[in-house]
């Protein structure tokens, strides 16, 4: 009997009230807004490219592919609509402006992580005569195939700095490492503690796993890739959209991340 905790089933269980769902529409509307209004464009499509993204995965993979998507009290598609579009946008803006190492960092990250855990709470509150809606996964079928993708994205990212002599162009694994683990963390901790996580499962050993091989390994997989892509996108364009005064190289771009400090003053072609 596998007692590895990556070897276990995960069941990842969300039970919600329905009023969450309106509640959480109208909070990606007014961040999506605000990231208009600061202008970070680039940041803005990067976070609807990843709740497309999302939605891909959950319904198209997750569901028609290996048939581990089961709901009660509410029509799949469109749940998983909105599921993958709200933690789609949130997470991949919060990891952008991670990589950004944004000036305004706190306070994006504290507007994202006090809304996951305070949005529960306000929809079980006004919405306490709503039928709740529960949805399920489990995970025998996939995380074999995630591990590949974070073996192979960390493998690669190692191996290049092992031959990389120069410092400053090293890729910032632990930079890396840390954004990817608390990405997915403070979302699946927001879940629990806000009841939606695992909230029909009693066993706490089965709840701490999911969130512990959830942590580590769901929204961590893209940690190298989202790194690459963003030094390479912003290696050439601006938040605004423009092209850069002065484009320079992928690496030129990641030793000028290396040097960069979070909340200083950004360099002018990147404003």
């Amino acid at each position: 009997m596998q007692s590895n905790l990556l070897a276990t089933e995960i069941i990842a269980q969300r039970v919600f009230n329905p009023l969450y769902i309106y509640l959480d529409i109208a909070f990606l509307v007014a961040l999506c807004v605000l990231l208009v209004v600061k202008k970070k464009y680039l940041t803005l499509l990067w976070g609807l490219a990843g709740g497309v993204l999302y939605m891909i995965v959950d319904y198209g993979i997750f569901h028609l592919a290996t048939h581990s998507r089961s709901i009660e009290g509410g029509d799949l598609f469109w749940v998983l609509l909105w599921m993958s579009m709200s933690y789609g946008i949130t997470n991949f803006v919060w990891i952008w402006l991670w990589y950004a190492k944004d000036k305004h960092l706190l306070e994006w990250s504290l507007l994202i992580v006090v809304w996951w855990i305070c949005a529960p709470m306000l929809a079980n509150t006004f919405g306490q005569n709503l039928t709740p809606i529960k949805i399920q996964r489990t995970t025998g079928a996939y995380h074999g195939y995630m591990a590949l993708i974070l073996v192979v994205g960390y493998f690669a990212a190692i191996g290049y700095n092992l031959f990389q002599r120069d410092r400053t162009k090293r890729f910032p694994l632990l930079w890396m490492l840390a954004i990817g683990i608390l990405v997915q963390f403070s979302w699946e901790f927001s879940l629990l503690l806000g009841g939606i996580r695992s909230a029909e499962i009693a066993d706490w050993g089965q709840k701490i796993t999911t969130l512990v091989v959830n942590s580590l390994l769901e929204t961590n997989l893209g940690a190298v890739p989202i790194f690459c892509i963003y030094a390479l996108v912003t290696s050439k364009f601006t938040e605004t959209l423009k092209k850069r005064e002065t484009p320079v190289s992928f690496l030129a771009r990641v030793q000028e991340l290396n040097a960069m400090k979070v909340r200083e003053k950004q360099i002018a072609p990147l404003r």
